[in-house]
């Protein structure tokens, strides 16, 4: 799984003119599933996400994580984080999961993180054109790809 994570001040997430996901403060993740995936990737990856440590403490440090602060999370599925750019000028994404593997695996994600945070995650619309907006704040992203967790 890869997941890119940005720090929010606010997000939304919007299909068909109708705003589906909107938090403030907290994390909004777009989140990628390749074949190889398995609930140890989901599990592994919603554990870090949880606790990383990238919220500002009283001193202005980066020691606090989302479950810290009682922020939230959006995760919203995004396959072409599998993009490949080697050859030509079109991206390929023959890494990225079929849906019928991806979208269970999205929704387990968002199961194993709403466990570990203890509240409910907002979502975008599996496989629909969304338009995600948001007010990063730092900024804040950080790329984190399971497979390189070793």
């Amino acid at each position: 799984m890869r997941a890119v994570v940005q720090r929010v001040a606010k997000a939304t997430v919007v299909v068909a003119d109708k705003v589906i996901s909107g938090i403030e403060d907290g994390l909004l993740v777009l989140l990628g599933v390749e074949d190889a995936d398995t609930q140890e990737d989901i599990d592994w990856l919603a554990g870090k996400l949880v606790q990383m440590r990238i919220f500002n403490d009283a001193d202005g440090l980066m020691n606090l994580s989302v479950q810290d602060t009682g922020g939230n999370i959006i995760v919203v599925s995004q396959f072409t984080l599998y993009a490949s750019t080697k050859k030509g000028n079109r991206p390929s994404f023959i890494r990225a999961a079929r849906p019928e593997k991806a979208e269970p695996m999205y929704e387990a994600f968002i199961r194993a993180v709403e466990e570990r945070l203890g509240r409910p995650v907002g979502t975008g619309v599996f496989g629909a054109h969304m338009e995600v907006a948001l007010m990063n704040d730092g900024p804040v992203t950080i790329i984190i790809d399971t497979q390189e967790r070793s």
